[in-house]
């Protein structure tokens, strides 16, 4: 069962959602011998590199003497190899992949599969075959991660984004030519330092703007923890002094 790619918060409660109801289900249930795989691919990571993962083990499992469990383990394994073929790349947050035979509440046995998209990225890299699903990384997914801002200026640009739990997402970004310290003197050094100021002045106006729609989109409540600034000491300064701080 594919999940989609979760963008906005509506999609993204549907995802937490999604991810407690599998959670629950997979949780608590428990198989004979070791035959439960628990799969975890991190954003990045190359499927040939799993696949050989899992041919390593195949090989690795032919050798356990019990034949039932060799069987199912083997089973697992081949079918976590089907289930991966569907993907020609990682997703962009990853991937979960929970295979196995389980006992059901009448301990027969069922295989299953699931294949979850997350809907942010995972830090996290695990093969496990187990009598158990390892599913602590759905939990750690449905927790509430602090937001933190942040805005990186100077006199060539500014860079506003997020950092959440261990993660950083670019929010904003825009490049800026604000004229130097005009070296001249006489009446055109005047009227320069006073456009360089202005230019300045409407920059810092503009990024104090953009900042307003990321960090206070209703106009009244901060939307993040707390908000970091960092760059050149004179734009910093001068931004914090704005009327958004």
């Amino acid at each position: 069962k594919k999940m989609e790619k979760f963008n906005n918060e509506e999609e993204e409660n549907l995802g937490i959602w999604k991810i407690k109801k599998i959670y629950k289900k997979l949780s608590s249930v428990k198989g004979n011998g070791t035959s439960m795989i628990s799969l975890i691919i991190p954003p990045g990571d190359q499927l040939s590199r799993v696949q050989k993962l899992l041919s390593d083990e195949y090989g690795t499992a032919s050798n356990i003497k019990s034949r039932t469990n060799r069987l199912s383990v083997l089973s697992a394994i081949v079918s976590t190899q089907n289930r991966l073929k569907l993907y020609q790349n990682i997703p962009q947050n990853g991937l979960i992949l929970y295979c196995g035979t389980i006992l059901d509440e009448f301990s027969k046995e069922k295989k299953v599969t699931y294949d979850i998209e997350p809907f942010k990225p995972i830090n996290t890299s695990l093969y496990l075959c187990d009598n158990k699903f390892h599913t602590n990384i759905l939990l750690d997914l449905t927790q509430e991660e602090e937001k933190i801002g942040f805005i990186i200026i100077d006199g060539k640009g500014v860079l506003i984004g997020l950092l959440i739990g261990n993660r950083k997402e670019i929010l904003y970004k825009l490049n800026v030519d604000l004229p130097k310290k005009h070296g001249r003197g006489g009446q055109s050094a005047v009227r320069f330092a006073r456009l360089r100021v202005e230019k300045r002045n409407n920059f810092l106006k503009k990024v104090s703007e953009v900042a307003a729609q990321y960090f206070i989109p209703d106009g009244n409540k901060l939307i993040v923890s707390g908000i970091i600034i960092a760059g050149s000491a004179d734009f910093k300064n001068n931004l914090g002094l704005s009327d958004f701080f």
